[in-house]
């Protein structure tokens, strides 16, 4: 991870976008269904503790195999007690990285998600801090078009 984006801003307007609540199938095309406008607030599905809440850009593939790829925006809750099995932002030795949580056998245990390159475990000995849960990620496939 090479920046912090930062915090959401504390008071800010709140906004709803449209949303369809219809699941589109991303494999073999079907006909059209119903579907039903509603709208969605990203802030209250993204954000669950919003002082605690802060924004990091990822860097690398070492979890990809969780949909997190290079340039992905992450939430992370640092109020929410990290477990075996979540995504977390650590400092170890020094140095940031996003990781899978595991305990195993009273370890505790970094994991990469890349079937494709082979990542070491990490387990550390001593220096080891644990930022925050990452609760979502963003994925932006096409940049916001500049103005002006």
């Amino acid at each position: 991870m090479n920046s912090i984006i930062g915090k959401p801003l504390i008071p800010f307007i709140r906004r709803r976008f449209a949303f369809f609540d219809a699941l589109i199938p991303a494999g073999f095309p079907s006909p059209a269904a119903d579907y039903v406008q509603n709208s969605i607030d990203l802030h209250e599905r993204l954000i669950h503790n919003a002082a605690a809440t802060f924004f990091v850009r990822a860097s690398g593939d070492s979890m990809r195999d969780a949909g997190i790829v290079d340039g992905s925006v992450l939430v992370v809750d640092a109020s929410r007690p990290p477990v075996s099995g979540h995504i977390v932002v650590a400092c170890l030795d020094g140095k940031y990285v996003v990781k899978r949580l595991r305990h195993s056998q009273g370890r505790v245990e970094l994991h990469s998600e890349n079937s494709l390159t082979p990542y070491p475990v990490l387990r550390p000995s001593t220096d080891l801090q644990i930022f925050g849960v990452v609760t979502s990620h963003i994925v932006e496939h096409l940049k916001k078009p500049r103005t002006g």
